[in-house]
């Protein structure tokens, strides 16, 4: 063998414990970072593929003028894809899925929980190891759909979708967006762990909202980084404004039009808040409005 070539067949695998969010028992295996796929390479070819899986613009049309059917089927579909565990990517592809598959038909099918349940099962079994199993969905809409019936669904859903189902959504961008920030030494390890995690937080809230329907996956993923990124307040003025720039050249984006998207967010986001602190009860009010920073990009207080 070539000494020139150093080879090492050691699994790099490691197990990351879930034990609080994942209710189905065993640890998530997670292959290490590779490099080698990411890149300005990969991001243009996300680019490239992302609209041919953007639903049509009557869909859009429709949904955003009578929006409340929608949300409340992609905030179902969520919390389900949190109570089971599910990895981040699962709700995203989902609520692509389902988009699509409204996008063709331009109506609700008799059971909406069950095309929402079909949905999750797919992209459950596209991007995860350990699946979310049919009879957890099943139990997860009170039965009110059967086991048969969401078999039935999931082969009505690839048949509609021609089995092109594995979609790009905010969150193939946001890693890769990330890697880039750490090539050019904008941010430290800790601090992009824990933008991956507010952005992850902030892309799933534009995906429940029907006003950001029509915005491209990689637009979405850049103003939910571009928000975090505000949110945490650990840079100045002059780095945030290098950063944005930056993120709008990734996602091939003016930069004014990720700035509004990014004001767009912290809309949205201020509105969950003021409806949590809405719901809570009235005795708790000034303490929840004490511990709360005052940055618009909290993730504590965000109500789905």
């Amino acid at each position: 063998m070539d000494g020139g070539f150093p080879v090492s067949l050691w699994c790099e695998e490691t197990e990351e414990d879930q034990s609080q969010s994942n209710t189905r028992g065993s640890p998530q295996l997670r292959a290490a970072w590779d490099p080698s796929v990411s890149g300005h390479r990969v991001i243009q070819r996300l680019l490239h593929v992302e609209e041919r899986y953007m639903p049509s613009l009557l869909y859009i049309t429709l949904i955003q003028r009578d929006p409340e059917r929608r949300e409340e089927l992609a905030k179902w579909a969520l919390e389900v894809c949190c109570d089971c565990g599910c990895d981040e990517a699962v709700f995203p592809l989902s609520a692509s899925l389902m988009d699509r598959y409204l996008s063709a038909y331009l109506s609700l099918p008799v059971s909406p929980y069950c095309l929402a349940a079909g949905c999750i099962l797919i992209a459950s079994k596209l991007t995860e190891c350990d699946t979310v199993t049919a009879d957890a969905l099943c139990a997860a809409a009170d039965y009110s759909f059967q086991l048969s019936n969401l078999q039935e669904m999931e082969r009505i859903i690839l048949a509609t979708l021609r089995w092109d189902t594995a979609a790009v959504t905010p969150q193939d961008f946001l890693p890769h967006f990330l890697a880039s920030m750490e090539e050019r030494g904008e941010s430290e390890q800790e601090l992009l762990a824990t933008l991956r995690r507010h952005s992850d937080t902030l892309a799933a809230l534009c995906v429940c909202d029907s006003r950001f329907l029509g915005a491209p996956p990689s637009l979405v993923a850049a103003a939910s980084l571009n928000c975090a990124l505000r949110g945490l307040g650990s840079k100045g003025p002059a780095q945030l404004a290098v950063m944005s720039e930056m993120l709008a050249e990734l996602c091939q984006t003016d930069l004014a039009v990720l700035q509004c998207y990014s004001d767009m967010i912290e809309f949205a986001l201020r509105q969950r808040l003021s409806s949590g602190l809405q719901q809570s009860p009235t005795e708790k009010d000034e303490e929840v409005e004490n511990e709360r920073p005052g940055t618009p990009t909290d993730m504590r207080e965000i109500d789905f």
